[in-house]
């Protein structure tokens, strides 16, 4: 019997006689085998059991994706995804399914290693379940006492990247039933539709989790998390203890407790950390309370230690951080908190061994709307500065503008973030081709060769001179930063658009101009750096621009631009005198000069299909195919955070962490000095911020040298880890031919014009 071989050969001791059958020796043979502080199963045994299982449930649905999850884990740590058997390439759907399960043992060491669950005694369960790509997370606040149970509304958690979730918004009655009314009003009939059917799962899904937690006696808080899916929703899992993002739900309802004997006698309780202290000391005297609303809608964003990829980045200083705003609820674990003594910020390493969490942002309002608006405030005044710092407060600022400039109401899935990121770097990949300075000084040329006179091209050209800081320094921003330029396009995609390849503007170009710098949070303001702000001397001109056309909407009545156009090319209106109003022709004409420099930006949007990633009526997303294709994600994250720049003869650290050569203790190396490797193999493996990542080879080579002496040791990004003799010799590109395809790609922006 092969249960009594391995009691023999662990040497336990144990009598079988009063086991029924062979699960209940099992049973015996694991409890004795805790007792005696000793393994029986390891993780190859673990990632063998699991590889069988999951080649039946590979071949079952070989389209699919599976996923493992080491029981011990959370927070998206312990995971890793089985590719699809289809993903491979083979001659039968058997050969596929062998490829795809062969990776099996390694992930599973991976679960487990990430856990520090890999050692003696240590939990190694490991899970294998298919992988949902395209559902909606949402959970409900649950709260009881052991024999009553109620609910709090819900929480919207589907924007989340590798299970850890990034921007969490509140669910509530209140808000939906508003926002019905909202739709009804606009004629907005599928928007409507799907808003009832989300109302009608949120009462489902709060009744369903107030009858679970009062079932299985709930005496703290809870949470009651389910998949939704079209017009229904599916039970997922029950967290029987207070969430990160418990706050979105508090800010949204207090609880009054009422003594039953006495009506007028009660107390209102607005945190829920304190109700679960009131519960853990008083749980069975304290009366089932009623929800009171304090807002109808709230939004989280979590801030993180992540590059523009939203992957770790350890190892930076954060040296100031502005203060909170009017609306900001802000929690920071004190890191914003400055010196009691001095009033001067106290500098904050984010060291690599902690969660890549940095602060939890909040704001609220009376809808979905006005609650994003602040929280786009919030994070468009918001000043980090720091050495080596990276975070993810640009993302929020595009994705929370994308919303805000599409769909409030958008009902994302939770594989919506990789495509919008992906979107992004496509984005960030044109505007690195383009030349900006090229293309002004072509604007301007063209301009003046049109231009009648030697005296008018003259005055043109001083123009041109004069605006172009002015005109081009936010374009160059946003041109370097691409989640500035995703929120950007979003919120002004119907002020100026390219239609039949040629640009139109929908509303006066200096005001759009005003408003960017307002966007980049780089009005004008005496007490700032000038690097941070609007140049004096380009806001005296952008400011007459304003004023002149605040003049002339008097005048004319209106502020639409196709109609001032119109009138300033013609003759002057009545009451007007025909001298003054030849001056206001003139201005205009300066005014407007060079801004075509603005249609930039649509362009690249036009180019990139950035708004082909869309809101529906019915208030899904429409994501396009190639967004989704797991080789263009992966290139577009390096676009949008290139991988330092190496020797031919060397690999550099991808980021910085903690440098382990293996698996685990006691494996083989990846590779040492005589190894070849091709590319996509695993060279090491990375610790940063709790999560172990591995990096694979950029290109084929042989290890000449190992430059890091021993595991554990900390890296930082760009580090020299291998001397290398590659397999093919890179060719550089010159800069004269990098110069040549820039242009030649912003000639293409021209032809537009």
């Amino acid at each position: 019997d092969g249960l009594e071989k391995c009691a023999k050969t662990n040497k336990l001791k144990i009598d079988f006689s009063d086991c029924k059958d062979d699960e209940e020796k099992a049973l015996v043979l694991l409890a004795a085998s805790y007792s005696a502080g000793i393994d029986i199963i390891d993780a190859s045994d673990i990632g063998i059991a699991l590889q069988l299982e999951a080649k039946r449930m590979l071949t079952e649905k070989p389209n699919n994706r599976f996923r493992l999850k080491a029981i011990a884990g959370g927070g998206g740590k312990g995971q890793r995804i089985l590719p699809a058997a289809n993903s491979y390439e083979g001659a039968t759907l058997e050969d596929k399914v062998e490829k795809a399960a062969a990776i099996v043992p390694s992930l599973v060491l991976e679960c487990l290693i990430e856990l520090k669950t890999n050692g003696v005694g240590d939990n190694k369960n490991v899970l294998i379940e298919m992988n949902i790509d395209t559902t909606r997370h949402q959970e409900i606040q649950v709260i009881g006492n052991g024999e009553w149970c109620m609910t709090m509304g819900g929480r919207d958690c589907s924007l989340q990247m590798h299970e850890q979730k990034l921007l969490e918004v509140s669910v509530t009655e209140e808000e939906l039933n508003e926002a019905i009314q909202t739709a009804v009003k606009a004629n907005k009939t599928s928007e409507a539709n799907q808003l009832k059917k989300d109302l009608d799962i949120l009462i489902r899904m709060e009744h369903e989790g107030a009858v679970f937690g009062e079932a299985v006696k709930l005496d703290s808080l809870g949470t009651f998390e389910c998949i939704v899916d079209g017009e229904s929703h599916y039970f997922m899992e029950m967290n029987t203890r207070i969430q990160v993002e418990h706050r979105v739900t508090e800010l949204c309802y207090k609880l009054e407790f009422t003594n039953p004997e006495n009506p007028g006698d009660s107390f209102i309780v607005e945190s829920l950390v304190e109700t679960m202290m009131l519960l853990a000391a008083h749980g069975p005297r304290l009366p089932k309370p009623q929800r009171i609303l304090r807002s109808k809608a709230s939004v989280e964003a979590r801030m993180n230690a992540t590059n523009q990829a939203l992957q770790p980045h350890a190892g930076g200083v954060i040296e100031n951080w502005s203060n909170p705003i009017d609306g900001e609820i802000r929690d920071d674990q004190g890191i914003s908190m400055h010196n009691p003594d001095t009033d001067v910020f106290m500098k904050y390493h984010l060291a690599g061994a902690y969660d890549s969490n940095i602060a939890l942002l909040l704001t609220i309002g009376n809808d979905r709307t006005s609650t994003y608006q602040r929280m786009s405030e919030v994070l468009r005044v918001t000043e980090l500065r720091g050495k080596d710092l990276a975070t993810n407060l640009e993302f929020h600022y595009g994705l929370v503008n994308w919303f805000l400039g599409n769909n409030i109401n958008a009902r994302p899935s939770t594989n919506f973030i990789v495509p919008y990121l992906t979107s992004v770097g496509l984005l960030k990949q044109a505007a690195d081709d383009l030349d900006l300075s090229f293309a002004y000084q072509q604007i301007g040329q063209q301009a003046i060769a049109a231009t009648s006179g030697v005296d008018n091209q003259q005055a043109l050209k001083a123009i041109f001179a004069r605006k172009q800081i002015l005109l081009t320094r936010p374009l160059a921003i946003m041109l370097e930063e691409p989640h500035m330029l995703a929120g950007w396009l979003s919120l002004n995609q119907d002020k100026l658009a390219i239609e039949d390849g040629k640009v139109v503007f929908k509303a006066n170009p200096m005001r759009i101009l005003a408003d960017t710098y307002h966007f980049l949070n780089m009005d004008y303001c005496p007490n700032k750096p000038a690097s941070h702000m609007i140049w004096d001397h380009d806001n005296e001109v952008l400011m007459e621009a304003i004023a002149f056309y605040d003049a002339l909407k008097e005048k004319l009545g209106t502020d639409d631009f196709d109609v001032a156009q119109k009138a300033l090319a013609g003759k002057a209106p009545n009451g007007i005198d025909a001298a003054q109003w030849s001056q206001a022709q003139a201005a205009h004409v300066g005014f407007q000069a060079g801004c075509e420099i603005l249609a930039l930006l649509p362009f690249l949007a036009q180019t990139t299909g950035f708004f082909d990633l869309k809101v529906n009526d019915d208030l899904s997303i429409d994501i396009p195919s190639k967004l989704t294709e797991d080789e263009l994600q992966k290139q577009m994250a390096k676009v949008l955070v290139p991988p330092p720049v190496a020797n031919s003869d060397e690999i550099l650290a991808a980021s910085g962490g903690m440098f382990y050569s293996c698996e685990a203790p006691g494996m083989p190396k990846f590779v040492e000095v005589g190894s070849h490797f091709n590319a996509g193999e695993p060279l090491y493996i990375v610790e940063v911020m709790k999560m172990f990542n591995k990096i694979n080879a950029p290109f084929s080579g042989t290890i000449s040298k190992v430059l890091i002496e021993k595991d554990g040791e900390i890296i930082k990004k760009g580090q020299p880890l291998f001397k290398i003799v590659p397999d093919e010799v890179a060719i550089e590109v010159s800069p004269e031919e990098v110069k040549q395809r820039r242009e030649a790609a912003t000639q293409s922006f021209l032809s537009a014009l």
